[in-house]
């Protein structure tokens, strides 16, 4: 190990000797730096044992670290707190988390060192052990002697500092002009995740094992406890829940979620909105949870708390659990036996799982939770997938043996009739929707009329829609840019005028003394539909018009009547008086479109053909 060895001067001052064997091998090349001041030494010493008896990386004999004479702004931590600072799309409190972990759990390793290539840069040797010794728990190179033990990180933590390390250093590269040729974070080698930690993290609660719980909550966080449950809320999402969010969709009550406590950079709680664009969601309840929600906001503001803690301000979460959630843990291990010890947000997980169990569609669930992609609904809940075996194999063997039944949750689905009509091939019945499509047109919409009633209409692409809701007017307008937002973005891009732009997306709700434009008034919230799209366009002679696009997909409306469907799979082929023909083909099953498009083209050449045998006949004539 580095030692000092203290030499005292003639003029009466000291100087001060580090001391170490190269390696710290016995034999090992003797080495030594001299210091007039004995903090220096000590930080000095403290840099080789940290760097296994060497030269710390960067440092000059007799004149120090090269990066002490480098641009200030290009060391490693005021460079990476101006990183964070620049970071747009995060909120306050993760601003805040990232500069503490800064701050805690790197500059103690790389603050002595610039980003800049060169001497005394950050490189990848050096991010290899900080990896190492983050996951053994050891004290950093500038962790002062007296500073208490640290903590060994779990691979999945590990992973998360590297992620924040790694992009800092690739700001580093990307820079104009570039500070540094590459990224020291590349293929460093980190932990193995080996499944087993997200499933700790993650408790999944039985039905029973939740009423156990639920019995045990204090009465003032009951229907909190309930609320979140039902619905798979974060607690952040169910706390900040008002009366303007009770709503209605398709008939059914519902939650608008569209808003969220969170924490400024000074660790202030304040409202705004959900995590994710996603997140920003309308949730369908049961009536029962509908009822106790508006019990308890009979009488409030509209935008009062529906929660509110014991002092009538927000539920502060640490309070929760500490007075009301911990308590309820222990008395339902005591009078029932619960051995499992879960968070308030494992009722999220929980509610997840229940969903899985019943045999909903993960992208059902997904939309349900606000998830922002598919990827982290099945990433977090596809290992709780085999409660669907039963349902993957009955669909096997329907596929594989005509002789076998057809599948319920397959028959409830409505994609049973996505082959009808194709030609049989073997071992297989199938078949595709109707040869022509019903003119959605003709859907009733709602039976009560709005003659003279106020309405709220919505600009949706140049098409006005009514509402006798204000609440499904917005929410309409709010889902249709949701939809067109990539679109308008690029819309944007490409120098499109802002007034075209503006009648791509939606305008309104604008408030009207009465409706007089055609159609009825929706007093009911339009159904929604992903639908996916396929046209071709032949010659009378049967050549292509122009080469055909891929399937096309977009969520249409129920107002949409030149798209909307709820078939699985539909086609039709229309003939032009110009001569030309026309295969279209639609759905929501994708694949099943595509083979019902291969069945239009088909049968869009059969009328070329019977068109032109009776033009020659005619001709011939």
């Amino acid at each position: 190990m580095a030692y000092i060895r203290k030499r005292d001067k003639r003029d009466g001052t000291a100087s001060f000797t580090v001391m170490w064997r190269a390696g710290g091998a016995r034999g090992g090349k003797q080495e030594s730096e001299v210091f007039e001041d004995e903090t220096a030494a000590e930080r000095f010493r403290d840099l080789v044992n940290g760097h296994g008896q060497q030269w710390p990386p960067g440092w000059t004999r007799g004149h120090g670290f090269v990066a002490d004479r480098r641009r200030a702004d290009t060391m490693f931590e005021p460079f990476a707190l101006a990183y964070v600072d620049r970071l747009t799309g995060i909120q306050g409190d993760t601003r805040s988390r990232y500069k503490k972990e800064i701050r805690e759990n790197m500059a103690p390793w790389f603050g002595s060192y610039s980003v800049e290539d060169g001497e005394g840069s950050v490189v990848r040797a050096m991010v290899q052990d900080w990896v190492n010794d983050l996951e053994a728990g050891r004290l950093a190179p500038l962790d002062p002697r007296d500073r208490k033990p640290r903590t060994a990180y779990k691979p999945k933590t590990v992973q998360n500092k590297h992620g924040l390390l790694s992009a800092i250093m690739q700001s580093a590269v990307d820079a104009e002009p570039s500070l540094r040729a590459s990224n020291p974070c590349a293929k460093t080698r980190l932990p193995r995740l080996d499944g087993a930690e997200d499933e700790e993290e993650m408790v999944f609660l039985e039905r029973e094992e939740w009423a156990w719980i639920y019995e045990c909550l204090r009465d003032d966080a009951k229907d909190l406890g309930e609320t979140i449950a039902e619905t798979g809320f974060r607690w952040g999402e169910a706390t900040a829940l008002q009366p303007r969010d009770l709503r209605r969709r398709s008939g059914r009550p519902a939650i608008r979620v569209q808003r969220a406590w969170k924490k400024d950079e000074d660790g202030k709680s304040v409202l705004g909105p959900p995590k994710t664009r996603k997140s920003r969601r309308t949730i369908v309840i049961t009536h029962k949870l509908d009822r106790m929600l508006r019990r308890r906001a009979k009488g409030l503001a509209p935008n009062a708390l529906i929660f509110t803690g014991p002092e009538g301000g927000k539920w502060d979460p640490g309070t929760f659990r500490r007075l009301r959630w911990i308590p309820a843990i222990e008395l339902a291990a005591e009078k029932y036996g619960l051995i499992k010890r879960p968070r308030i947000h494992d009722l999220r997980h929980s509610h997840a799982s229940w969903l899985i169990a019943a045999k909903v569609p993960l992208p059902a669930i997904q939309g349900r939770l606000g998830h922002e992609s598919i990827t982290t609904t099945v990433d977090r809940y596809g290992h709780l997938l085999d409660a669907l075996d039963d349902e993957v194999m009955a669909a096997v063997e329907w596929a594989m043996d005509p002789t076998a039944p057809l599948p319920g949750f397959l028959e409830r689905s409505g994609l049973a009739a996505a082959t009808d009509g194709l030609p049989h091939v073997p071992r297989q019945f199938s078949g595709l929707a109707q040869e022509t499509w019903k003119d959605a047109s003709n859907m009733p919409q709602d039976d009560a009329e709005h003659e003279n009633d106020p309405v709220f209409v919505v600009t949706l692409g140049g098409r006005e829609v009514p509402f006798a809701d204000r609440e499904h007017a917005q929410d309409v307008a709010d889902q249709w840019n949701d939809d067109h937002e990539e679109e308008i973005a690029t819309m944007r891009a490409d120098g499109w005028p802002e007034e075209k732009i503006a009648r791509r997306g939606a305008l309104g709700p604008e408030e009207r003394e009465r409706w007089t434009g055609g159609g009825s008034v929706w007093s009911r919230m339009p159904e929604r539909q992903f639908v996916h799209f396929a046209l071709a366009s032949y010659e009378a002679d049967g050549t292509l018009t122009y080469e055909p696009l891929p399937v096309s997909s977009r969520w249409t409306w129920e107002f949409e009547h030149d798209g909307f469907t709820t078939r699985a799979a539909e086609f039709r082929t229309e003939f032009r008086p110009q001569g030309s023909t026309e295969a279209h083909a639609r759905g929501i099953n994708k694949s099943a479109v595509a083979r019902a498009f291969e069945q239009a083209r088909m049968e869009a050449l059969e009328v070329c053909a019977k068109h032109l045998d009776a033009d020659l006949a005619s001709t011939e004539a």
